[in-house]
């Protein structure tokens, strides 16, 4: 309840500290890595292609808002519809493998579906959809605001967490888990191991849909960029540098990757280099990732005291 209460004011306090775009953007990102971690960290589902899922609600969304003149939030709901759908389909062909194959079968529907952006007449191509309207939210709130759009993005945010929470927490995550530390045994149990790892699929990829759609509206534009494969590496990164299997290791591994690529953005030390080594460090010495860590660390020495007792 205490983290959750920082949390609370960490989000109340940022647009007045911190460019309310970047918190935005930081915000869109944490989402999309727990979204990947509710895949990876809890189904035990390594995805090379949950780009496609964030990329296309982005491009979903601002077709909708642009063209069709829907309100930002239907033009979400459509963008998350989308994302699930595509997840279904990408899903139902390949939880039929597992392990490498499976991931390899992600990315290469990843990049037909890049693809497809790439020749699509509503995608306009390599100029992607620009300027896209932020609209009124419910016909009332000026998404145009700052602070109402921060706003907005905060509640997405909070809800998308929650979601996942309340996922991981129930009977059905209890099964997951039970299939990613051994499919073999949850198949003698009588568990409809790959009806599970669908559902899971689809789940991870709406709320992966949910934070594109949302970005859409934020940067006002969906692009190639966000539906390229750099983006899923970008993904799995957050995830392994935060903590696969936490709640909050994805928010940081995001704060982390993020940060890192807008402050050196303007400097002439290439951000990948930067990255690439902090990745390196985690995987020398964060093992479990930042936040992975750290709990271990905490366990350890209450089980220590416990023992000694």
């Amino acid at each position: 309840m205490a983290l959750i209460a920082v949390g609370l004011v960490l989000l109340a306090v940022a647009p007045f500290v911190v460019y309310p775009i970047f918190v935005m953007k930081l915000l869109c990102f944490a989402l999309f890595a727990a979204a990947f971690n509710l895949l990876l960290g809890y189904a035990g589902l390594l995805s090379f292609g949950h780009a496609a899922f964030f990329g296309g609600a982005a491009y979903f969304t601002a077709h909708a808002v642009k063209e069709w003149g829907l309100t930002p939030e239907l033009g979400v709901l459509v963008g998350v519809a989308g994302a699930a759908a595509l997840g279904l389909v990408v899903g139902f062909l390949a939880i039929r493998r597992q392990g490498i194959y499976f991931a390899m079968i992600t990315l290469a529907l990843a990049q037909m579906f890049f693809f497809f952006c790439l020749q699509a007449r509503f995608t306009h191509g390599e100029d992607g959809i620009q300027g896209v309207p932020r609209g009124h939210l419910f016909g009332l709130i000026d998404l145009n605001q700052p602070l109402a759009m921060y706003g907005f993005v905060a509640v997405v945010f909070l809800a998308g967490m929650v979601a996942i929470h309340r996922i991981t927490e129930s009977p059905f995550g209890m099964i997951l888990k039970s299939i990613r530390e051994n499919e073999r045994r949850a198949t003698s149990l009588g568990i409809s191991v790959g009806s599970y790892k669908l559902a899971a699929f689809v789940m991870s990829a709406a709320l992966a849909g949910l934070a594109g759609a949302t970005k859409a509206l934020v940067f006002q534009f969906a692009t190639l960029t966000d539906v390229g494969w750099q983006m899923s590496g970008e993904v799995i990164l957050m995830t392994l540098l935060g903590g696969i299997g936490t709640m909050i290791g994805p928010v940081v591994g995001a704060a982390i990757v993020t940060a890192l690529e807008n402050y050196l953005a303007t400097s002439d030390f290439p951000p990948t280099i930067v990255i690439g080594l902090a990745f390196m460090l985690c995987v020398l010495a964060f093992r479990r990732g930042v936040v992975g860590e750290l709990l271990a660390t905490r366990w350890g020495k209450r089980l220590a005291g416990r023992s000694e007792d």
